[in-house]
């Protein structure tokens, strides 16, 4: 079995790869953690790409100028086909990336549990196919991905804001919920973020609420992850058409 380098970027302290670097090196990977401030020029100088998350908004370019060297960086490992798995602020930024566009949620903050749904799309992808047909996530954002790039397809879905989980290419993934959390991050966020945290139900603010909630994530998105790390090995085949 070959063992993918995957390259984790991480934007922010309070938002570390946590459980899902756990997962990658348990399903064969080596993880190395970069910062925002130290991104590579090119993204084939690994088998496999993730950006994480993070409390700067996509579009603070000003602020952050360094969103401007990720959105290349990402816009490159999309046209390389490098596998990446972009997640909440990493999927706003890959969206904006390629011509997306990501504004603050108009019907408030997604926080705690919620529930996806799986699309058409997401039947014949290699990542969402052994999904249930119905997933619990994790949420902690305000802003969100109002218009997918062009190309993109859609495969996980929510009532409240539609655009949870997409694939740009062949191999390019964003959610925007989180996997990586653990128990004691998320309740970092709450303790953090009060005005989010009033979104969230009041089991999601509990000990015992948030530890069954990340059990539960548990047992979907860790086989999500291992197959992500076949997919960087080279051992699952991504889907055939490109769309870009």
């Amino acid at each position: 079995m070959s063992t993918p380098r995957v390259l984790v970027v991480q934007l922010s302290d309070m938002d570390p790869p946590a459980r899902l670097a756990d997962w990658l090196v348990e399903a064969g990977a080596v993880v190395e953690v970069t910062r925002e401030d130290a991104l590579p020029a090119d993204a084939s100088t690994h088998d496999a790409l993730v950006v994480l998350g993070g409390p700067m908004g996509a579009n603070d370019t000003a602020e952050h100028p360094w969103i401007l060297d990720l959105r290349r960086l990402m816009a490159d490992a999309v046209t390389k086909r490098v596998p990446m798995l972009a997640i909440c602020l990493g999927a706003q930024i890959l969206a904006t990336a390629l011509g997306g566009q990501v504004e603050v949620g108009d019907e408030g903050p997604e926080v705690g549990r919620g529930l996806t749904a799986k699309r058409d799309a997401g039947w014949a992808d290699p990542l969402v196919a052994d999904l249930p047909l119905m997933q619990d996530v994790v949420h902690f954002h305000h802003d969100v991905i109002t218009r997918l790039p062009a190309g993109a397809e859609l495969l996980l879905s929510a009532t409240r804001y539609p655009h949870q989980a997409f694939r740009v290419g062949t191999c390019a993934y964003a959610t925007q919920f989180h996997v990586e959390t653990t128990p004691e991050v998320f309740r970092g966020w709450l303790e953090l973020d009060p005005e989010g945290a009033r979104w969230a139900r009041p089991v999601d603010t509990t000990d015992e609420g948030i530890a069954e909630l990340h059990a539960d994530l548990e047992q979907v998105w860790k086989p999500f992850v291992q197959r992500f790390t076949r997919l960087a090995a080279g051992e699952l085949a991504p889907v055939a058409k490109n769309l870009l």
